[in-house]
C-alpha cells in the first residue's frame, strides 16, 4: 500500500515546516513542500494528497497579527478548494502559527453573521512563552488524538490565548466536542489551572480545536517537538519513553488512511 501523500504548506516566515515534515515521515507518510504562491497558482495540487499540514513558524512575520496575512489569503484564494479537499474525507492540521491561520481563515470554525466565532490572541503575559506543558485529550471525535489521553509537549508562541466570542460559543463547542485538547496541572489535573499550566490564560484553558468532523485540527503545542524520547526535557532523570509523546498525532493521521 502507498504511503499516504502530506503536504507541507509554507510561506515567508515559515520556520518549523522541516521537523514537521520528519515526524509525519516517521510516522510512516510521504511529505511533501509547497508554498502558498504555488498552490494559489495552480490548486489542483492539492489533490494529489491526503493530508495538509500548516506547520508553526511566523508566516509573514506576523506583521499584523500571527497568522492573519496567510488567514486571509487562504479564505479569498482558496477557501473553496481547501472546502473540497476536506469534502473528500481528507485531513487538515493546524500546528501553532497553523492553528491561528486556520482560526483567522474561519476554516476550522466558520464564520456566521456576528463574524468568527473564536480567535487567539495576546498571551494574558503579554509576551512570547517558550514552556512545556501538560495536556489532556478529549478524543470523542478528533482524528488526530485517538487513543490520546494525557500529552507533554513543548509550546512557542505569543498569541495563543484562544477567546470564543460568548458564552454560548463556548458551550456549543464544549458539548460538540470541538475543544479537543486543554491544558492541565500535572497528572492530567482539571479544575483551576493557573500560570503557567495555563501558559497564555485560554478560556476553559483550550490548547486545542477541532472542527466538527474531527478531520480538521489545530493546537499550539507544538507535537512534531516531541516525537523521540530524548527530546522530553528530563529524560537523564526519569527514564527513555518508548517514544515521544507528540508522534502519535502524526501517526493516527497517517493510520487513518491506512
Amino acid at each position: 500500500m502507498s504511503k499516504p501523500k502530506v503536504l507541507i504548506l509554507r510561506a515567508p516566515g515559515t520556520n518549523c515546516d522541516q521537523e514537521t515534515a520528519f515526524a509525519f515521515d516517521l510516522a510512516g507518510g510521504h511529505s511533501e513542500f509547497t508554498h502558498i504562491n504555488q498552490l494559489i497558482e495552480n490548486p489542483s495540487i492539492i489533490n494529489d494528497y491526503q493530508i495538509l499540514c500548516l506547520p508553526g513558524g511566523f508566516s509573514y512575520g506576523d506583521d499584523i497579527a500571527a497568522g492573519r496575512i496567510l488567514g486571509s489569503q487562504m479564505q479569498s484564494r482558496l477557501f473553496e478548494v481547501l472546502s473540497d479537499f476536506h469534502a473528500q474525507g481528507k485531513l487538515i492540521l493546524g500546528i501553532c502559527n497553523g492553528f491561528q491561520i486556520l482560526i483567522k481563515s474561519g476554516f476550522l470554525l466558520p464564520t456566521d453573521d456576528d463574524g468568527l466565532p473564536a480567535t487567539l490572541t495576546w498571551n494574558d503575559s503579554g509576551r512570547f512563552v517558550d514552556c512545556w506543558v501538560n495536556l489532556k485529550s478529549n478524543n470523542e471525535k478528533c482524528v488526530f488524538l485517538k487513543d490520546v489521553e494525557e500529552m507533554y509537549l513543548p509550546i512557542a508562541h505569543a498569541e495563543g490565548k484562544f477567546v470564543p466570542r460568548n458564552d454560548s460559543i463556548l458551550n456549543q463547542l464544549t458539548s460538540n466536542h470541538q475543544l479537543a485538547l486543554t491544558y492541565c496541572r500535572p497528572g492530567g489535573l482539571n479544575g483551576h489551572v493557573p500560570y503557567p499550566h495555563n501558559p497564555n490564560g485560554s478560556t476553559a484553558h483550550v490548547a486545542g480545536v477541532c472542527d466538527e468532523t474531527g478531520r480538521i485540527f489545530g493546537l499550539m503545542p507544538h507535537p512534531e517537538r516531541h516525537i523521540d524520547p530524548t527530546h522530553h526535557p528530563r529524560w537523564t532523570r526519569e527514564g527513555l519513553a518508548e517514544k515521544g509523546d507528540g508522534l502519535i498525532v502524526f501517526e493516527n493521521a497517517i493510520n487513518y488512511f491506512s
